[in-house]
């Protein structure tokens, strides 16, 4: 038992490091107005973002197939990490385009990412509640 003990103590460790990148990305889209600087700091922790979620995906596999039963939670869980992805990829997707030169554009993403870094923080923060729930 303890090793399973150890296996959601290690998926909920990644889950907050994982809540904690997101808010210093949520935090530097507010407050870097260089958007050369801002593109450089989310394209270096880029990898660690995606890194860090299929780490979580990964334990959360190990605790998910423990368990035996597919539940609703897990369910939410899988549907969370999809989500959390395809919301980064369409975000990094955006950025990579802008030229220094687009200033429209580049207002345009600093408004996007702010309902990105926004949206996902709340799915993963909803999911840890939906998942304390059931």
């Amino acid at each position: 038992m303890a090793l399973m003990q150890d296996s959601i103590d290690t998926h909920v460790f990644f889950i907050y490091l994982f809540l904690a990148v997101m808010i210093v990305n949520f935090y530097s889209v507010y407050n870097l107005d260089n958007f050369i600087k801002l593109a450089k700091r989310l394209k270096f922790l880029t990898p660690l973002y995606h890194t860090l979620n299929a780490i979580i995906i990964y334990t959360g596999t190990i605790v998910a197939f423990y368990e035996k039963i597919f539940s609703f939670t897990i369910f939410i869980m899988i549907a969370a990490s999809i989500a959390v992805m395809v919301l980064e990829i369409k975000r990094f997707k955006k950025m990579r385009v802008i030229k220094v030169a687009d200033v429209a554009l580049q207002e345009e993403f600093l408004k996007f990412s702010k309902k990105i870094y926004l949206i996902e923080i709340i799915i993963v923060v909803s999911t840890y509640i939906i998942s304390k729930i059931f």
